[in-house]
């Protein structure tokens, strides 16, 4: 529902509004009815956001409507309502949606209404984009860095071997292996699950529980038991490499983005 509040300090023009609201505005919830200037800017102060529209006439009890707007920060969309015709300029000045005259006819009461429904979605609708990108961005990592090289041992020496020279890695009896494009197979001293988060996303991709591959190291795909992939890596193992049927989608989207 939008929440309507009502600025204006005559009762019968209070009664005859609220009709007309109830009967050309069905999605309107009136909030509160106030009658002068200190009134409304001491409520907008304590509500900032507890009106979407605001009709407000613009001589009140003890003032103009026009001096709220000095006092105050008003987020609302504002439609002035008024007997006289002769504060249309400071209506304009002040950004307000609409300028109905008295008596206020239901057709310029829907025609003002709706303009501030396309205000509103147009607004929403640009929050709503903001708020997917800022989501975007945020789940996302920023500059992460991703390891350039691990340390392993190899019997008795310390061996350097660099992720770009990575063709894939393997997890086999709870131990995981990093296999280098020249056939060199290293232990790593970590899980499977470990090595993906350090390897960059770009690069490799986890086909399997066991299997992370470079997208450098697939030298051919074939099908493989209805929707499965079969990769043939280089360097060639002997072991069957499959793309489990989950990640079949992913895997694909990955090699079309790459």
């Amino acid at each position: 529902m939008i929440k309507v509040l009502i600025v204006e300090d005559e009762i019968p023009a209070q009664i005859n509004l609220k009709k007309l609201i109830d009967r050309h505005c069905p999605d309107s919830h009136i909030v509160m009815t106030l009658t002068s200037v200190s009134a409304t800017t001491r409520w907008l102060e304590e509500n900032p956001d507890g009106a979407d529209v605001i009709f407000m006439d613009v001589e009140l009890s003890d003032g103009i409507c026009f001096e709220i707007f000095e006092r105050v920060n008003i987020n609302a969309h504002v439609i002035i309502t008024t007997a006289y015709d002769n504060y249309a300029i400071d209506a304009f000045k002040v950004k307000s949606v609409d300028y109905l005259l008295k008596p206020i006819v239901g057709d310029d009461l829907s025609r003002a209404w709706e303009r501030c429904r396309e205000l509103m979605e147009a607004k929403n609708s640009a929050k709503l984009e903001t708020l997917l990108d800022m989501i975007s961005q945020v789940s996302q990592p920023q500059n992460k860095e991703y390891k350039k090289r691990f340390i392993v041992k190899a019997g008795e020496k310390i061996v350097i071997t660099p992720v770009d020279e990575i063709a894939y890695c393997y997890s086999e009896d709870k131990s995981t292996y990093a296999v280098s494009r020249n056939g060199a197979c290293r232990l790593l001293d970590y899980s499977l699950d470990m090595v993906q988060e350090m390897l960059d996303p770009r690069i490799f991709f986890r086909i399997s529980r066991s299997y992370i591959v470079s997208i450098n190291s697939i030298e051919n795909i074939s099908k493989h038991l209805g929707t499965r992939l079969k990769l043939q890596l280089i360097p060639h193992t002997d072991a069957e490499v499959v793309v489990s049927r989950s990640r079949t989608s992913d895997f694909l989207e990955w090699l079309d983005n790459n």
